[in-house]
């Protein structure tokens, strides 16, 4: 296991630097001036003025040159400096983690329990009123777009009822609490799970029928064990084990789905500041944050691999 981790890892690295490669590539090719970006439509400012802070940027220098020199910088342990703040990438990024992981973290938790639960029910009550329910849910909650359910979480419940806040993490001028740092979680985190609940229902379903009349199961009745047990500990430990993939692939999806979420209720996380460094052209951050994202991908494929060699006994990886 330790060797297959190791190669892994090494594989990984041609694959980061390509990624990394090709998404400086795209940043570059966007619209656009970043150093014109940077400064105010109400405050013109000389295009000398610009020359010399483009020549200050390192912008002057052609891509290949600037590519290089961020490469290097990286190994030395540094994304550089913000175009827009100039404070150092990985410092702004670290700040906003907590708040991408509370999030995501609570979402993936919460819609991998409720979507397990329900698609047991909906598996064990076949071709039941409740299994129709569960699949007419099902498919809805996977059709929805997630930019549209978040807006119209905010109209149905911060504008027109009032329960619940629409932006932000807490509310400006009031002391800290944990009520209402909840209060405005509560519509991002809805927003972001619904769709997931729906895939790992629908998931765990199929899977559980697959595997609720097979022959180990039969033995397992034959025992006198309740059906209850039966289901749980035999059945549903073989069924979750295609769930590990889905889980896996869901973490990018997650992380994608967050960037929206984020932009809709300026939830200040990673997703926000993504959209906002693309919308200032602030190419050091945008090439931090796209390394993060890749390494996200690559350690939650990992990470996947390894929990399907402990689920399942048959698979080894040597």
């Amino acid at each position: 296991m330790i060797t297959y981790i190791a190669r892994r890892i090494l594989i990984s690295i041609p694959v980061l630097l390509a990624i990394t490669f090709v998404l400086f590539l795209l940043s570059e090719l966007m619209p656009g001036d970043a150093v014109v970006a940077m400064m105010s439509p109400e405050a013109p400012v000389s295009r000398a003025a610009l020359e010399t802070l483009r020549s200050q940027l390192g912008l002057d220098q052609p891509w290949p040159v600037r590519y290089a020199r961020w490469l290097w910088q990286l190994l030395h342990g540094h994304l550089g400096y913000s175009f827009i703040t100039f404070e150092p990438v990985t410092r702004v990024i670290a700040s906003r983690i907590p708040a991408t992981l509370e999030l995501m973290g609570i979402s993936m938790l919460l819609s991998l329990i409720l979507g397990v639960i329900l698609g047991t029910i909906s598996a064990v009550k076949q071709y039941s009123l409740t299994d129709f329910v569960l699949t007419v849910l099902g498919f809805a909650g996977q059709s929805i777009p997630v930019f549209f359910l978040g807006l119209a979480l905010i109209y149905l419940f911060g504008l027109r009822l009032r329960w619940f806040p629409v932006s932000g993490s807490h509310t400006p001028g009031v002391p800290p609490s944990a009520i209402d740092h909840l209060s405005h979680l509560f519509l991002p985190l809805l927003s972001l799970s619904i769709m997931r609940i729906a895939v790992f229902m629908r998931h765990t379903r199929s899977s559980l029928l697959e595997v609720l009349h097979s022959d180990f199961l039969s033995v397992a009745r034959a025992k006198g064990l309740s059906e209850r047990a039966v289901i749980i500990k035999h059945g549903l430990r073989n069924a979750l084990i295609p769930i590990i993939t889905i889980v896996g692939l869901n973490i990018p999806v997650i992380f994608a789905g967050a960037v929206i979420i984020e932009s809709i209720f300026q939830w200040p996380g990673i997703g926000l500041l993504y959209v906002k460094a693309v919308q200032q052209r602030d190419h050091p951050m945008i090439m931090g944050l796209a390394l993060m994202s890749a390494v996200v991908v690559q350690a939650s494929n990992l990470v996947t691999d390894i929990a399907y060699a402990y689920a399942d006994p048959r698979i080894r990886y040597d």
